[in-house]
């Protein structure tokens, strides 16, 4: 299904949920939705599903007008955070529903074998016959889950569907929908508040922030070539360090006097001494240090590990920074500690947010 939305826009009372927005989903593939809590992504979803309408604006699917159209009558499945399912059908059941209600009847041999294939690959196999009263909430999300990937809807609606899951099942169910997507012919869109999630998915991103639309594009162009700060800050995580600056010959000057020679377009350099603000993800910083990096000196102020990473704050002299470093590292608070930093991978953003430049994004080597 071909999805657009023109103008759309969404008013409880005076409260505006979506500012005015246009967007053209791309035909089955995988869209995410990226954006905090209360950005705006469930209103979204909910207006492209037909469950409210749009204050103003129109829904097009392949070029015909729904917006009035209600859900009952749309071809469209739709996962929320919170699971729902047939209480009295067993697992089995609930996963072969869509299936049965088909205006073209399938074998029930081929019905069995799909429900199969889904519940192995989402890990429901063992609880078939169970009811699903009898399952924990990660399992009972995974059926609803199944039921949602059997009906093969032109349209697929997945309202952050793995929040309620455990790290590691959530980790693995990432995969797994990957490469469902990737063989079906759904247009999928999926909502999430984790960057790692959208750059997991691939396909396109559209970031949203306090019910506006800030990009849509293909999810490794918007990561590495944000519009703006806002679009940075909310496809970063942890959030991107923010520094600011000035405009300087060779580069921009620091708060500590300092100079980063960053590469900068023409049209930067004809704006010397505007304040800009630098952007550096929490990756681009390193405690051992390469030819080119500028040394930032400081003392550990906090440090943490998550999962397979180490996150540590440094109060540095532009400011305190946190760097991501990959393993188990351990650090003494108080410690003195020198980040290091390559200018090439600095982010430049003008006094109005946007994107003035931005690191080469990188290639992949052939094998």
């Amino acid at each position: 299904m071909e999805l657009t939305l023109e103008a759309i826009e969404q008013k409880v009372g005076a409260q505006s949920h979506l500012y005015p927005l246009a967007l053209t989903l791309v035909p089955r593939a995988v869209t995410v939705l990226l954006g905090a809590t209360q950005a705006g992504k469930t209103t979204l979803m909910r207006v492209m599903a037909g469950l409210d309408a749009p204050s103003k604006g129109r829904v097009l699917a392949d070029g015909q007008d729904v917006t009035g159209k209600p859900v009952r009558e749309r071809n469209v499945a739709m996962v929320y955070q919170q699971f729902i399912n047939y209480p009295s059908m067993t697992v089995a059941d609930n996963i072969a529903s869509p299936l049965k209600l088909r205006k073209e009847a399938m074998d029930k041999s081929r019905i069995t074998a799909r429900v199969n294939e889904l519940a192995a690959k989402l890990h429901i196999e063992p609880f078939l016959k169970r009811l699903p009263a009898e399952l924990s909430g990660g399992q009972q999300q995974r059926v609803a889950l199944a039921r949602a990937l059997a009906k093969q809807a032109p349209l697929m609606l997945l309202d952050e569907p793995l929040v309620n899951l455990d790290y590691k099942l959530r980790e693995e169910l990432r995969d797994e929908l990957s490469q469902l997507f990737a063989s079906g012919e759904s247009t999928v869109v999926y909502a999430t508040t984790e960057p790692t999630e959208a750059l997991l998915l691939g396909g396109y991103t559209a970031v949203m922030d306090a019910g506006e639309l800030l990009q849509y594009g293909p999810t490794a162009e918007v990561f590495h070539r944000p519009k703006s700060m806002r679009v940075a800050r909310a496809f970063s995580d942890p959030p991107m360090n923010l520094i600011a600056g000035t405009l300087a010959d060779g580069g921009v000057m620091l708060p500590a006097g300092m100079t980063l020679a960053i590469p900068l377009p023409e049209s930067a350099k004809a704006k010397h001494g505007s304040a800009v603000t630098l952007g550096v993800r929490a990756g681009a910083l390193r405690v051992a240090g390469r030819a080119g990096d500028v040394a930032l000196p400081g003392k550990v102020e906090l440090a943490e590990i998550a999962g397979s990473d180490s996150f540590v704050h440094v109060d540095t002299p532009i400011g305190e920074l946190v760097a991501q470093l990959t393993g188990v590292h351990v650090f003494t608070l108080g410690a003195t500690l020198t980040l290091h930093l390559d200018p090439k991978q600095v982010y430049v953003f003008d006094a109005a947010g946007d994107l003035l430049a931005a690191p080469a994004i990188p290639t992949r080597r052939a094998n």
